[in-house]
């Protein structure tokens, strides 16, 4: 039996376990060490499985994962994302569809201190959904706001799935995050863009709330100073070379617990709940990253990867048609797998790919804008149907919105992604600006 057979078969048992609702990293782990066992023996399994595990692990660079999230878990015990909702609630809620907005430059700046889309998503939902139904908001509009507006999670520096990209990808991560800036702008701006024309043309979904006194709004504006605080503290020290982007995570984790404590929200119990949440999220991390390594390592020992690249370089395809077809592929699977798992899982299949194209650009300026097409598609199928993550998570919070109308809510949100996609397609410039002008 040829390797990509193997493969193949690997990867139709692996989806099989998924709509088993196995979990992914217990998925991969199993597929993985019995394909491995079938290819190279019980015993070289059994010595690879005694250390791949320390040495994965013991890697320097997974601290910062952690680190971040705890950060994150900080932030919605010290109410930022209440701060943040506010402050932007009063500046545009007088607007039509202005809560939208809102929300979504809420969940942009709340993004910039958690680097989670599902965290994002749900901590947005708590504080805007309310809010929105409360001032007559369709519950299509305000579901499908919250639920696009949290993948901004992972796509605003500092994001998890970038760090982990980059240590798969061997590129730097100050890079990274440097080079997802801007396409993260741009997709905060082209959501509420998305909103704005929604609006106009169903304008009794979205109406305006009263004008804010100025001086509400400049004290609200005030109280969101934090944020913008750990965030240049954060980026700003990773991009001036202050501190290593571990280091950048401590402190950021550090400042805003503190912050949490100072304003009475991390007591006793809501430290020891903070550390477990935490503590449960990287164990589930941590055994996705260790079922996609000795998945991986089958896929390697299959050479499958090496015969793909092999196989598309002879057909002789444009080059960003091939970058297309993957990111189709991202996009649909994205719809059912989380998005560090589709990271983990086609990283070493598709770079060796990405790396033989003629795209005029060096490999290491290929890999940071592969990687941020890659996270964007990604992020698209977390509010795709049938099962969009991000969807799922906020439906279940507003209990009178059947789920038909919240996928309804994303459709305009959907449009924007895939104009944002065919940009950064076409013009890597966009991606590699920053990039090039900080490095």
């Amino acid at each position: 039996m040829s390797g990509p057979l193997i493969a193949a078969l690997a990867f139709a048992a692996l989806f099989l376990l998924l709509a088993l609702r196995i979990p992914i990293g217990v998925a991969m782990f199993a597929v993985g060490a019995l394909g491995y066992a079938s290819l190279a023996g019980l015993q070289p399994l059994l010595s690879s499985l005694e250390s791949t595990a320390f040495d994965l692990f013991a890697n320097y660079s997974f601290s910062v994962v952690p680190l971040f999230l705890l950060m994150g878990e900080f932030a919605a015990r010290a109410g930022m994302s209440r701060a943040l909702f506010d402050a932007a609630r009063l500046w545009l809620g007088h607007r039509p569809g202005g809560l939208a907005m809102a929300a979504i430059g809420a969940c942009a700046g709340f993004g910039a201190i958690c680097g989670s889309s599902l965290a994002t998503a749900a901590t947005m939902g708590r504080v805007a959904l309310p809010e929105m139904r409360r001032h007559g908001y369709s519950g299509a509009l305000a579901t499908g706001t919250i639920a696009a507006g949290g993948t901004l999670g992972i796509l605003i520096p500092p994001s998890l799935v970038l760090v982990i990209y980059a240590i798969l990808a061997e590129q730097n991560i100050a890079e990274l995050f440097a080079a997802a800036l801007i396409p993260g702008i741009l997709a905060a701006l082209g959501y509420m863009a998305a909103i704005a024309f929604h609006v106009r043309l169903h304008p009794q979904e979205g109406p305006a709330a009263p004008r804010a006194p100025r001086g509400e709004r400049l004290r609200a504006l005030a109280r969101t100073w934090p944020v913008l605080l750990i965030f240049t503290l954060v980026i700003g020290g990773i991009y001036a070379g202050l501190f290593t982007p571990t280091e950048g995570a401590a402190v950021g984790a550090t400042g805003v617990g503190l912050l949490a404590l100072a304003r009475g929200g991390l007591g006793l119990a809501g430290l020891l709940e903070v550390l477990r949440e935490t503590a449960r999220s990287v164990a589930m991390i941590f055994l996705i990253l260790l079922g996609a390594t000795i998945f991986n390592v089958f896929l390697a020992l299959t050479r499958t990867p090496q015969m793909l690249a092999t196989w598309i370089g002879d057909l002789a395809l444009p080059p960003l048609l091939v970058v297309a077809a993957m990111l189709l592929f991202y996009f649909l699977f994205g719809c059912v797998m989380d998005s560090l798992s589709m990271i983990l899982l086609t990283v070493p299949i598709f770079v060796p790919v990405v790396l033989t194209l003629d795209l005029g650009l060096d490999g290491g300026e290929v890999l940071i804008w592969f990687g941020i097409l890659a996270l964007v598609s990604v992020e698209v199928g977390l509010i795709t149907p049938p099962v969009g993550l991000n969807v799922f998570v906020i439906n279940a919070m507003a209990e009178d919105v059947p789920m038909r109308e919240t996928f309804l809510g994303v459709a305009p949100f959907l449009l924007s992604d895939l104009v944002r996609i065919f940009l950064l397609l076409l013009f890597p410039s966009i991606t590699l600006a920053l990039v090039h002008l900080l490095f």
